[in-house]
C-alpha cells in the first residue's frame, strides 16, 4: 500500500503498453460493419460496462464543435442509430450540419473504432417501436426533460416528473414530438487494436460507391 506521503504519477507519466492482439487484414472482414458487429459481440462477451456507449461529435453550423457520451441502440447495414432530443444540443447542430464521428473505446480488448458519416433522422414507425420498449421512468424522463435548456435547480425536474406520473397514471405514455432517433450513415470505419511500443493497427475502411475499401494506416 502507497504511503500517504507518496504523490500520484505525473499526467505525462501515465501510459499503457497493449499487447492482447494484433489486427491484420486478412483477418478482417470485408464488410466492415459485420467487423464492427464482430468486435461488439466480442465486447459483450468481455462483460463490459456499458459496451454501447459511444462518443457522438458534432459541429455547430460556425463550426464549432461539441462531444458527449451517447448510448448506440442499433446496429444495421444501414448504419449506426442512437435517441435523444431533437431540441437538445446535439439535435440542433444535427439539423443544422447533419454530419457526426463516433468512437467505441473498450479498454479492456485495448480497441478503439472511429465511425464518421451523414446523420439523419430514423422513420417514426422505427422510433415509435423503441420508444414503446423503454422503461416507464425513461419514458417519463423523455417529457420532463427540456434536454440542454437551463433550469434553477434540480427539483424542477423532480416536480415534472411528479406531475408527469400523476397525468399518466394507469395510462399508456406517448412519445413526446421532440424526442426520437437517428441514424449514422458510415462512410468511414477505422478500426484500432493496441500494439507494443505504440505502433498500433490501424485499419480504416472508406466507402467507394457500393463497396469498401480498406486500408492500412500508420500509428
Amino acid at each position: 500500500m502507497p504511503s500517504q506521503d507518496s504523490k500520484p504519477p505525473a499526467i505525462a507519466d501515465l501510459r499503457c503498453d497493449y499487447r492482447l492482439k494484433a489486427l491484420l487484414e486478412t483477418e478482417v472482414n470485408a464488410n466492415p460493419i459485420q467487423q464492427f458487429q464482430l468486435w461488439f459481440d466480442q465486447a459483450l462477451q468481455a462483460d463490459l460496462p456499458e459496451p454501447n456507449a459511444m462518443t457522438l461529435a458534432t459541429v455547430s453550423a460556425d463550426g464549432r464543435p461539441s462531444a458527449r457520451i451517447v448510448l448506440l441502440k442499433g446496429v444495421d447495414p444501414a448504419g449506426f442509430v442512437f435517441y435523444t432530443n431533437y431540441q437538445s444540443r446535439k439535435g440542433q447542430e444535427l439539423a443544422a450540419t447533419p454530419w457526426a464521428a463516433l468512437v467505441f473505446w473498450w479498454a479492456e480488448l485495448e480497441r478503439q473504432v472511429r465511425i464518421e458519416g451523414r446523420v439523419s433522422k430514423v422513420s417514426d414507425t422505427e422510433t415509435e417501436t423503441y420508444f414503446d420498449s423503454r422503461p416507464r421512468g425513461s419514458q417519463l424522463g423523455a417529457w420532463a426533460s427540456e434536454q440542454s435548456q437551463v433550469i434553477c435547480d434540480r427539483i424542477v425536474l423532480e416536480q415534472r416528473l411528479q406531475d408527469l406520473e400523476q397525468q399518466y397514471q394507469d395510462q399508456s405514455i406517448p412519445r413526446p414530438p421532440h424526442w426520437g432517433g437517428y441514424r449514422l450513415q458510415p462512410d468511414l470505419i477505422e478500426f484500432w487494436q493496441g500494439r507494443p511500443n505504440r505502433l498500433h493497427d490501424r485499419l480504416c475502411y472508406q466507402r467507394q460507391d457500393q463497396s469498401w475499401a480498406l486500408q492500412r494506416l500508420s500509428p
